[in-house]
């Protein structure tokens, strides 16, 4: 079953290429995707991209590793308490380094967990849509859209300078 029909339009440049993004996105398109070269801060204010949960996924590891840090060194305290001269036996300024190594070691954990579940690295596009160039020094800007809507879109991409559309099914 196709989602789509999808126009991908080729740019030499910059300027161009956010032009088509600006324009599409005035004309009411929402399923809009950007290939570069190289990172470019404009053409990313123009997609604005929702931010990644995976900060998420640190703070629950961080969180649950200062958790079983405390949890480890308090009860194995208590389990097995060697009291020396007067000090307690839960003294919690000795266990801190073994708080903070835990830490860090679920944060770093569950970040790389939380990197491998939403990199999505398979990306639903199909690969004769996908041009070389892009890797090299052209821009790319693929829409997906309603066969209906092909040569509105056609239409917008070549006004704003793509020197080459392609179209396939999605």
């Amino acid at each position: 079953m196709t989602k789509g029909q999808g126009v991908l339009g080729i740019f030499s440049y910059v300027d161009s290429t956010v032009e088509a993004i600006r324009s599409l996105k005035k004309a009411g398109y929402k399923d809009i995707k950007a290939f570069s070269p190289v990172p470019n801060h404009e053409i990313e204010e123009e997609l604005k991209e929702r931010e990644s949960i995976v900060r998420f996924f640190t703070l629950t590891g961080g969180t649950l590793g200062a958790i079983c840090g405390i949890s480890f060194t308090v009860l194995t305290s208590l389990s097995w308490p060697i009291q020396t001269s007067a000090k307690p036996i839960v003294s919690l300024p000795p266990y801190m380094i073994i708080v903070f190594e835990l830490t860090v070691l679920l944060g770093g954990l569950a970040t790389l967990l939380g990197l491998l579940i939403n990199a999505r690295l398979r990306k639903n596009i199909p690969f004769s849509l996908y041009d070389p160039r892009f890797s090299e020094d052209k821009f790319g800007v693929l829409v997906v859209c309603k066969k209906g809507e092909v040569r509105d879109v056609e239409g917008i991409l070549k006004s704003s300078g793509a020197e080459e559309i392609k179209f396939e099914g999605i």
